[in-house]
């Protein structure tokens, strides 16, 4: 090993791999035992690989939730971009990116197949379009909520294309690059159709959203006498649960001291001058190290050494212009400024989101070659449940508090979101895929249970497009429950195939 191999381990190993490392190395000592002796070493290495992917499905979601949608929602502010503009874009972009990035990784990796990515991506979809849905419509049936009938038809139509085009693309099995790119450029399609939807409802309700904003603040005022009126028993509750809150700092500070030093965070609440030129600093480094871990077997020393050298040097000069820059007080105001570091919170995001999907994939592929289970299966169950996690709480508490706008908000999300995984995450890996083959076609490799995963999906897609329309757009437990039984008709299905 070179010295540049022994830096492209110290730097992407800091924060993941030094557990994956004692995993490997207490399955690998179970191999050599044999007997009874045996079977206590092999637990204790499906406990730890099994704790390891807790870990890592933790750092998704909280690399995503703290840092991923955080920069994209500060973006969004300083582009001024509209919130329906923004939640088609960037925000999508933000809640989708962890089964985005799967996609990406499944298909570039080592297998390059795309099973895993696909899957994850389709099973994730078909959770949040059935039993999202379903839960939203079960619990807020008593309150006979309509939602829009034109957006909710054309967020559904749309979808339901979208799917049809990757039923194509996978029952012919091969796609060139500029098929790919018109299957990508199905959602722009769908973002200027909201976009039309949004500017011709503003000419028409121009007074609106006046009134709305002079609510708002009604409400945020009685907001803030209540919470100052709670300030005391709040108080009180600090003091109890001071040490809980210490110790879990402590147990989080390795997943979150390597992050908050390579990712520049500008927000106003965690707003650390030192914590940002050191992060300026090494983002650089730490591109070059995973660039060059990725390329491992294409770059030679000299080229690392170059990659290394040139990213210290830019770090160094980022450094220096975030230390002179800024104040200890607070993020800078000019926009001129603070664009930058809103890019680079962006790309060091994505940087993380990405090595710990590539780590994700790995283990799901790897563990289920041990246990005998298609990698496909635990990219449909276990990556897709755990991907969709943050919509099921967040779009069943908007809806469940939210009144008629928030159940509204939460349908919208539940299948324009989706959309935004499955076009563009499946899009853009196909895009790679056929880019690294062109002028030849990316050949797909043929999964038969994608055929049956397109099914149930595209059958919920049309059980909600017929029943809701027929309740006058009104959510309720009969189509709830319907969506819940579908999709419990396919996991029934997978088990006994499984079993079989």
């Amino acid at each position: 090993m070179t010295v540049y191999d022994a830096l492209d381990v110290a730097f992407l190993t800091a924060a993941l791999g030094a557990t994956k490392m004692i995993i490997v190395q207490v399955v690998q000592c179970c191999h050599f035992l044999d007997g009874i002796t045996c079977q206590f070493p092999i637990i204790i290495a499906h406990v730890a690989v099994l704790l390891w992917l807790l870990v890592l499905f933790y750092l998704l979601g909280n690399t995503a939730a703290n840092y991923f949608c955080s920069s994209l929602e500060s973006l969004s502010k300083i582009l001024k971009l509209s919130p329906t503009i923004a939640g088609v874009t960037l925000l999508s972009l933000g809640n989708g990116a962890p089964d985005v990035l799967s996609s990406i990784v499944s298909f570039t990796g080592s297998g390059g197949d795309g099973d895993v990515g696909l899957n994850s991506v389709l099973g994730g979809a078909f959770f949040v379009s059935s039993i999202v849905v379903g839960l939203i419509s079960i619990l807020i049936s008593s309150r006979q909520v309509s939602v829009d009938e034109s957006c909710f038809i054309r967020d559904v139509i749309f979808f339901l294309f979208s799917l049809f085009s990757l039923l194509v693309i996978i029952v012919i099995g091969r796609i060139n690059l500029w098929g790919s790119i018109a299957f990508v450029a199905i959602y722009f399609v769908y973002v200027a159709s909201v976009s039309a939807t949004h500017i011709y409802r503003a000419r028409k309700l121009e007074q609106e959203p006046l009134l709305r904003h002079v609510d708002e603040e009604k409400l945020v005022v009685s907001v803030q006498d209540d919470h100052h009126a709670d300030n005391v028993d709040d108080d009180q509750e600090d003091k109890q649960y001071s040490c809980v809150r210490y110790l879990g700092y402590l147990l989080e500070l390795p997943l979150s001291l390597p992050r908050r030093l390579t990712i520049p965070v500008v927000s106003e609440e965690n707003w650390a001058k030192p914590f940002l030129v050191i992060s300026v600093t090494l983002a650089p480094v730490s591109l070059a190290a995973l660039f060059n871990t990725q390329q491992s077997e294409n770059v030679g020393s000299r080229t690392k050494s170059v990659a290394y050298i040139t990213a210290a040097i830019i770090g160094l000069v980022f450094g220096t212009l975030a230390y002179t820059s800024t104040k200890k007080s607070g993020p800078p105001n000019n926009n001129n400024h603070l664009f930058p570091l809103l890019v680079g919170w962006f790309v060091m995001s994505v940087a993380w989101t990405y090595l710990t999907d590539e780590e994700l994939v790995c283990l799901l592929e790897s563990y289920g070659k041990i246990l005998g289970i298609n990698p496909s299966i635990l990219g449909l169950t276990i990556l897709a449940w755990g991907n969709s996690l943050g919509d099921l709480i967040a779009n069943v508490a908007v809806a469940a508090n939210g009144g008629a706008d928030g159940a509204q908000i939460a349908i919208t999300g539940c299948y324009a979101g989706r959309m935004f995984n499955t076009v563009v995450g499946v899009g853009v890996s196909l895009v790679l895929s056929a880019w690294s083959e062109y002028p030849s076609s990316y050949v797909i490799a043929i999964d038969h249970s994608l055929y049956e995963t397109l099914a149930f999906l595209m059958g919920g897609l049309l059980w909600a497009l017929v029943m809701l329309p027929n309740k006058n757009m009104k959510l309720d437990r009969y189509m709830g429950s319907g969506l819940i039984a579908i999709y419990s008709c396919f996991l029934s299905l997978k088990l006994a195939m499984l079993l079989l």
